[in-house]
């Protein structure tokens, strides 16, 4: 802010007298441990920040000094009471916060102190344990307020009369209350347009008919259905929050809305177009039956006709994800031709298909994960299928294979998991014997792959060429522990592009595994394998990030931090290596590179003598013991002979001198004569 304002920063900031902060016409006296509205403070203040501290009372005199309050705020104070004639003296106030406070205790004398609010646009009533009588009474004369929240209270049923005069009302947040009944209490709110009635307790939602609703969370509830009016009328709804509840069947939508995000995720979702035996729906209806007091109206529909009767065709957004839907109905994702993200994983669908020209041409993400896919039909013949598709997830089910050129005419494909199915990558090694090549996925020649992940696929020593014509960027292959059985010739294809590499959990040991070829990596993760050294390929690269956890390196290069990649790392894993406290060199050496950051440095243990420490505070006696066994052994058998030499040469010289007179006649006497010449 300072930065943003330059030299007029000095003059923005300043202190009050008591210790308040002031920028502009805002003061923050956030955290000050007031227990009233201080009194000195600035009188052109618009808004004044009074959260966390201990204000129990707002008398008739706090407020008084500041006609110009546009914003007050008071959350998390102890406010039980405000007094009839508080805002007096402010009655431009348009946005009041009083969340987390103890309202309830004098409700009365607070609703008579807002009612001479005119101009107030939004109030903050969440957590203060308000019933719905409570907030009835203090929100009955605010008809000029846009936005209410009474979230975290302990209102249980909403009736009409508890929102009566709010007519100007365009958002209201009712989430996280104990509602179980809600009868008619937002038809006279005739400008709302967001409600969120998320995580309370209604079990159903019936003849909705609030047209003029935009967004609408009844999330986190446990409503078993949805049925909006039977009506031509169009509806302003636009997104849809339905998820984590017990729906059993698709909700009765509008049959005319602007509908474009609908999220059903986390119910008991299922269709039952096909019944056992054969038997079908055409004939069959299901019976709603509504009580309302002493009348009993039943409602006989055919669910499926009353989806196909929803005009679905401005849907972008659907979120199907864990409920136990085994199969869609014909015709069902035509009704949503406009449909860019679809998430269906996490259900018990069997088959998926595809076709050229088909409902799903606008889709760019898909995500299919964990379901029971054995297979994924598709008509493949000189049409697009998923032309827009960028994101297919396909991990988690029992797939061998896809349909061949599946990818043909994807043309912006970008990512495909694949991780946790038993496919292998074409080509195949040829095997002696065998007629028919194993079934196999192709992902050769696919320009816009740049994402693919292969994890837990049980692939075996691949060879040739699965990844040519394939820019890939992103390559996860972990937990596949015969990938590496050869070497890595078979990505030399991705040498230029891959940035991103996983070989986590592939039983790579210490072979000579060569790196050296992977200039434009960043990105490795080695961890969970059995390295005894690190390859002296990766010496070259110039990682930015590198995982070696759950190895079996007792330490690393000793120049390792004056190497390229100890030069260009920003990021790397050590922990879990069973590294040796006298061989800790390395590890002061990378504790010195600027801008390194070991993220689990405090989980990296040492071992000495059966003894489990951590390298940054090794006990002195280890220290010394590791010095002394460290040692240079050439100056060390010096040291221990030099003695030894000097005690040889001492005892000669005593014993020749000693011994001196006698040699020396020994000498002569035997060497004394002449010879002859």
């Amino acid at each position: 802010l300072a930065a943003g304002w330059g030299s007029g920063a000095v003059a923005a900031w300043a202190t009050s007298p008591g210790g308040c902060e002031l920028v502009q016409s805002t003061t923050d006296c956030t955290g000050r441990w007031f227990s009233s509205v201080p009194g000195n403070l600035r009188g052109d203040t618009e808004e004044l920040l009074l959260d966390d501290n201990t204000v129990q009372v707002l008398g008739n005199t706090s407020l008084l000094s500041y006609h110009q309050l546009r914003h007050l705020s008071l959350t998390k104070n102890r406010l039980e009471l405000i007094e009839p004639g508080t805002f007096l003296s402010s009655q431009g106030l348009h946005v009041l916060s009083l969340a987390d406070n103890l309202l309830f205790t004098n409700y009365s004398l607070t609703a008579a102190a807002l009612s001479v609010l005119p101009a107030l646009r939004m109030l903050d009533l969440a957590g203060n344990r308000l019933t719905e009588d409570m907030v009835s009474v203090l929100v009955w004369n605010l008809s000029s307020l846009e936005s209410l929240s009474v979230a975290r209270n302990i209102i249980m049923r909403l009736d009409s009369s508890v929102f009566t005069n709010l007519t100007q009302l365009l958002e209201l947040n009712l989430e996280k209350n104990y509602i179980f009944e809600i009868d008619q209490a937002f038809e006279g709110l005739q400008r709302l347009q967001r409600l969120n009635i998320a995580y309370n307790y209604l079990p159903c939602v019936v003849e909705f008919g609030l047209t003029q609703l935009r967004v609408l969370n009844v999330s986190n509830n446990v409503i078993e259905w949805f049925l909006a009016v039977e009506s031509d009328d169009l509806f302003e709804l636009e997104v849809l929050d339905l998820s984590h509840n017990r729906l059993l069947f698709f909700p009765l939508l509008p049959r005319q809305s602007k509908l474009h995000s609908l999220l059903l995720k986390d119910n008991q979702l299922s269709f039952y177009q096909r019944l056992p035996n054969g038997t079908s729906l055409a004939d069959v209806t299901v019976q709603f039956l509504l009580i309302d007091g002493n009348s009993t109206t039943i409602t006989r529909v055919s669910l499926w006709d009353e989806i196909c009767n929803s005009n679905l065709s401005s849907l972008r957004l659907l979120d199907m994800s864990q409920n136990q839907v085994w199969y869609l109905p014909e015709g069902f994702l035509a009704q949503m031709p406009s449909l860019t993200h679809l998430k269906l994983n996490q259900n018990c669908l069997e088959v998926f298909h595809l076709s050229e020209g088909g409902p799903l041409a606008m889709l760019t993400e898909l995500d299919l994960s964990q379901n029971q896919l054995a297979e994924l039909e598709a008509e493949v013949g000189a049409g697009d299928i998923l032309p827009n598709l960028q994101l297919f997830n396909l991990s988690t089910n029992r797939l061998r294979a896809l349909p061949p050129g599946v990818f043909t005419y994807t043309r912006k494909i970008a990512t495909v998991d694949l991780s946790r199915n038993r496919v292998d990558l074409c080509p195949q090694p040829a095997v002696a014997g065998q007629v028919e090549s194993p079934p196999c996925v192709d992902i050769r020649g696919v320009e816009t792959l740049t994402h693919l992940s292969l994890a837990g696929c049980g692939l075996q020593g691949l060879g040739g060429h699965p990844f040519q014509g394939t820019p890939l960027m992103h390559l996860d292959l972990s937990n596949n522990h015969q990938a590496l059985s050869r070497d890595l010739g078979w990505l030399q294809d991705l040498a230029l592009t891959l940035r991103v590499l996983s070989l986590r959990n592939t039983s790579l040991s210490s072979t000579a595994v060569d790196f050296s070829a992977f200039n434009s990596l960043v990105r490795l993760d080695l961890s969970g394998n059995s390295l005894t050294v690190l390859p002296t390929s990766l010496g070259v690269l110039k990682l930015h990030s590198l995982d070696l956890r759950d190895n079996c390196l007792p330490a690393l290069p000793s120049d390792v931090a004056r190497m390229p990649l100890g030069k260009s790392l920003r990021e790397v894993y050590l922990s879990r290596n069973p590294y040796n406290c006298c061989t800790l060199g390395w590890w002061d050496a990378l504790q010195r590179v600027e801008g390194l950051h070991i993220p689990d440095g405090q989980e990296v243990t040492c071992s000495y003598a059966s003894r489990t420490l951590s390298p940054r505070a090794l006990p002195e006696p280890v220290l010394r013991s590791c010095r002394w066994q460290t040692a240079d052994l050439a100056l060390l058998y010096l040291v221990l002979a030099l003695p030894t030499c000097l005690t040889l040469l001492v005892a000669f010289a005593v014993v020749f001198l000693t011994l001196k007179q006698k040699l020396l006649k020994m000498v002569k006497s035997r060497c004394g004569v002449s010879s002859p010449y």
